[in-house]
Parts: C-alpha cells; sequence; structure tokens
C-alpha cells in the first residue's frame, strides 16, 4: 500500500509541481509519514526532493537567474541550519497529551503537534487563491530565503515562500523554474547535512534499512513525473489539483495535530 500512495504522490505532484514552482515536499511528507515517524518521513522527503530537484536542474538549470540564486539560496542554507537544528528540539520531547481509542494509544507530541501546525499553515499558503497572489520585491530575496530556508529545515516546506520572492523579481518562467530548482537544491544539500549530523544518521539509517526500495521507488517516480511536467510546461491547469491538495494537507496536518496519525 506505501508503494502506492508513496510513487503515486511522488509521480503526480512532481510533474504539476514543476509548473509552480513547490508543493512536492508539502505533499510527499505526509504520505510517508502515513507509514514511518515522522523524523524519517522528513528526511526520506529531503532525501526525494533533493534527488529530483538535481534531476530537474538538468533538465530546466541552465535558464536559473544566478544572481536571484546567490542572493535566495545563501542565506537560506544558513536558515535551514537553524530549521533543522529546530527539528532535533522537538524531536527530542515528550508527548504532551495521551489518549486511547479502543485499544490504540494515540499520542499528541511536540514535533507533530508543529509539523501539522506548519502543515496546516503551508496548505493555505500555498493552495488558496488569496495568498497564490502573495509576491514581494528583488530585494527582499535573502529575506526570503531565510523563511523559506528555516522552514525547510524544520519540516521540509519550502516552496511556497521560495516562489512568492521569487515570481515576481521580472525573470520569465523558464528562469522562475530553473532559479527556484537550484536554490532549492542548496537548501536541501544543507538540511539533509545537518539531518545527519545531528541524528546522529538514525535518520538516514532507518531509511536505508526500512525503506530502501521505496523510497528508490519514490525517486524514480519523481523523476518520471518531472520529465512529464517538463514537456507540459505552458498546457496544464493547476486550480483543481491545489484544491484537491490542500483539502488532503488540511485533513493529514490535522490527523498529525491530534495524534491520530
Amino acid at each position: 500500500m506505501e508503494y502506492v500512495v508513496v510513487c503515486s504522490v511522488a509521480l503526480v505532484v512532481s510533474a504539476t509541481t514543476l509548473f509552480s514552482g513547490f508543493g512536492l515536499g508539502t505533499v510527499l511528507m505526509p504520505a510517508f509519514a502515513l507509514f514511518f515517524p515522522v523524523q524519517v518521513a522528513i528526511a526520506a522527503t529531503a532525501v526525494v526532493h533533493l534527488a529530483n530537484n538535481i534531476f530537474t536542474a538538468f533538465l530546466v538549470g541552465k535558464k536559473a537567474d544566478w544572481e536571484a540564486v546567490f542572493k535566495f539560496a545563501l542565506p537560506g542554507a544558513l536558515a535551514a541550519v537553524a530549521g533543522a537544528a529546530t527539528l532535533t528540539l522537538f524531536a527530542g520531547m515528550h508527548p504532551i497529551a495521551s489518549y486511547a481509542i479502543g485499544d490504540k494509544t494515540h499520542e499528541i507530541s511536540t514535533l507533530k503537534l508543529a509539523i501539522g501546525v506548519a502543515i496546516l499553515v503551508f496548505s493555505l499558503v500555498e493552495f488558496l487563491p488569496s495568498f497564490q497572489e502573495l509576491s514581494f520585491d528583488r530585494r527582499y530575496l535573502p529575506i526570503g530565503g531565510i523563511v523559506s530556508g528555516f522552514f525547510g529545515g524544520l519540516s521540509g516546506h519550502q516552496g511556497a515562500f521560495r516562489s512568492a520572492f521569487l515570481v515576481k523579481t521580472g525573470m520569465d518562467p523558464e528562469a522562475f523554474v530553473g532559479t527556484g530548482t537550484v536554490a532549492s537544491v542548496i537548501i536541501d544539500v544543507t538540511r539533509l547535512f545537518v539531518y545527519g549530523i545531528s541524528f546522529h544518521l538514525t535518520q538516514v539509517k532507518g531509511i536505508s534499512t526500512a525503506m530502501g526500495s521505496l523510497l528508490i521507488a519514490a525517486i524514480l517516480s519523481a523523476f518520471l513525473g518531472a520529465f512529464i511536467g517538463s514537456r507540459m510546461l505552458k498546457k496544464v491547469t493547476l486550480k483543481t489539483v491545489q484544491l484537491i491538495v490542500g483539502i488532503m494537507l488540511a485533513v493529514v496536518s490535522l490527523g498529525m495535530m491530534t495524534g491520530l496519525l
């Protein structure tokens, strides 16, 4: 079942998010979290996200605006360190509450509550029309990098703010996609390194032993989705997809906040 869910999400979302510049990590992390601990789900999502962005960079990265990349991604990488460190702090805390439904006990942990809130907020930011028009001037790119990088390190959710800061900088659509992809690669590399150091490689070990084949399947599915998306760059409307994903994210976030997931 996990193969069907995770690989389907990776393929479809990778294809559609090529156009918007965000969404793969936002949707894929909850899909992994349905079957694995949240910390492992975040690290696994980072691996798929990084691999897919490297592949996408080969497809569209040559169009990147390198001035924007450095102004955005370097502060973002530093902020990702702080976000990843905050994640380890949450992960080490005891559950704040627990309750039983039948024979099963559910725990509300600080980490799940924080990630659930982040998913809910970012589902609104990414998929509600009133937030899709959010934009910032080019001189605010370093600030955008810090905001995006911190939340990328904390929960893997960085794309909404990255797109908001990049979309109104005067670059054409291909440059927008290329710039966002390259910036995301830099931030992903940083946060994966911090995950490995801070978690003493437990998340990476958990991925390699418990879900290695699933991770490979998800990466290949994301590759296929990115390839399809690159061939349909100007042909797809995302409104219906965004609405469906927004509802799904809200449901998953509520499940995590209440300890059901």
